[in-house]
Parts: C-alpha cells; structure tokens; sequence
C-alpha cells in the first residue's frame, strides 16, 4: 500500500535566513527581496529545489537572505557560474540577482551571451543607476548630466537601456518592476520563474543614500504599466514601449518560445541522468 505524504505549505519565513539585510534603511532593495520570498512561497518550492547566485554589490548579497542554496560570485561573473549550475544541475530552479553596474558593464559580456543562448534562467537586475558599494559611482544606466564623485562636472555618457539590450539579444522574456511594488513585482517574478528560458526583469529599486536623483518620488511620477493592449509576443510593441519618452513602462514587455541552451546541450550528448554520478567521478579522476 502507498501513503501519500502530503505537500508542505510553505510560509514566507521559511524562504527567509538567519542573516539580516544589511542594505541602508529605505533602499530599495528590501523590496525586492520581499517580492522574491512571496514568489517562491507562492511556487511552494523547497529551499533545497532552488539556487540563488548572484555578483557583486549591495544587489548581490541577496542569497544570503534566502534559505535556499546560495552562490555569492565575484563581480561581473554571476552568469558564467549560473551557466554552471544550469548544466550540472537542470533540476535546481536557478535564480541570479545582480545590479546595474554588475550586470551592464564588467558582467556585459556574459550576460549578452546568456541571452543569446536563452538559458534557462531568471535574473534580476536591482537597477539604482549608481555603484552603491563603492559609495556612489555613476553606472551604465546613469543619466546623462549625472553629477557623481568620479563625474563632477556631469555624466558625459548617454545611459544604456536595459530593455531595448535584452529583447535583442535573445531574451525569451522581458519584464520591468518596481521595487516600491513588491506584489506587482513578485507576479513578474513569478512569471519569470514560470517561462522555460532567459527571463530577464529589470527592477527600478533607488539607493536613497547616494543616488538622489532617481528616488522613490521620481519614479512614482514616471512610471507607468504596460497597457492591456500590449501584446508580448508584439517585439515591435515590446521595443516601443521600452524606448518611450512618455513613461518608464513596467510590465511584461515580451515573452516568446524557444529551445533552451540546456535542452541543445542534452541533444547533444546521450546517455541519462543515471549515468550523471559516473561520468563526473570519472571527469574529477583526471584531476585528482
């Protein structure tokens, strides 16, 4: 005779660590990882069924606020150990959480090919426009004209757009929250979860500490959500609203089918996953 053992429901404080945020008080962030604990409670995943990796800066601390596995990388290489974990271990739900200046200018060249490789994957950006870290640098999405220690007389460089770089380069889906949202934010991650590929979500979540340009109150009067019209199969659309001058769009800009890097990678090679034990022990041999 066979007993089902039922499903455990899982609490929002069953995805949280015994390690305290160390963010500033009221930096965005905090929302951000609120957004993430209703996601996975509301996926009702075991902690053990999921990895966190993530780079470097204040973004990048978050796996040690989660019960899960965690992967604390260093700057810029969050994607490369993802891409890791995602070909050693397909069943591991793999989250990875970096910030602008990790994810846009020293992790740039990963994370293009990530895209265009469509794994199978979901990552967020905690995009403040700023090196916080550091004590305040100006970033790739820093606006024009920014006045920081390392710019004083001004930014002279045009801010990257998250958006318009990630539907070019491959991504299967593309999505845009707020920090100040967390169950808005936490039905993007979600669904970011859900997609079978690269599902990328840029977040807006301002450093009150040395970015006092793009704040709480500012984005609260320019952003705005995707209407209900949009199509997100609508590439066309998807660019046109991630490059309008009229509001700084949230939402799901796009989401497509496509065949993922780890499904190409299994094609590619035959036997099973009962063969996984041998064939590693047999690869870690030739270096022992």
């Amino acid at each position: 005779m066979t007993v089902d053992t039922p499903v455990r429901e899982h609490q929002l404080d069953d995805y949280k660590s015994d390690e305290k945020p160390t963010w500033c008080p009221g930096c965005g962030d905090f929302g951000v990882l609120n957004a993430v604990y209703r996601a996975l409670r509301t996926k009702n995943f075991e902690p053990h069924e999921v990895v966190a990796v993530s780079g470097i800066g204040c973004s990048s601390r978050i796996p040690y606020f989660i019960s899960t596995y965690g992967f604390h990388s260093v700057h810029g290489r969050a994607t490369p150990v993802a891409t890791g974990v995602r070909v050693a271990r397909p069943d591991l739900k793999t989250l990875v959480f970096s910030g602008d200046g990790d994810a846009f200018a020293i992790g740039a060249g990963h994370l293009v090919h990530a895209m265009r490789r469509n794994l199978d994957l979901t990552y967020v950006v905690m995009d403040n426009a700023i090196y916080g870290l550091t004590k305040g640098q100006t970033s790739p999405t820093s606006g024009a004209g920014f006045h920081t220690a390392t710019t004083p007389a001004g930014n002279p460089e045009q801010a990257l757009n998250p958006m318009t770089l990630a539907i070019t380069c491959g991504a299967t889906f593309v999505a845009r929250g707020f920090s100040a949202e967390p169950a808005k934010l936490a039905d993007l991650i979600l669904a970011g979860i859900n997609h079978k590929g690269f599902s990328f979500i840029d977040v807006y979540s301002p450093c009150p500490t040395f970015n006092k340009v793009n704040t709480f109150k500012t984005y609260k009067e320019e952003v705005a959500w995707l209407p209900d019209s949009h199509s997100s199969s609508d590439v066309a659309g998807a660019l046109a609203y991630a490059t309008s001058d009229e509001h700084k769009y949230l939402g799901i800009f796009l989401e497509r089918e496509a065949p993922t890097f780890e499904d190409l990678v299994a094609a590619n090679h035959s036997g099973t996953e009962a063969d996984r034990p041998a064939l590693l022990a047999k690869m870690f041999k030739r270096y022992s």
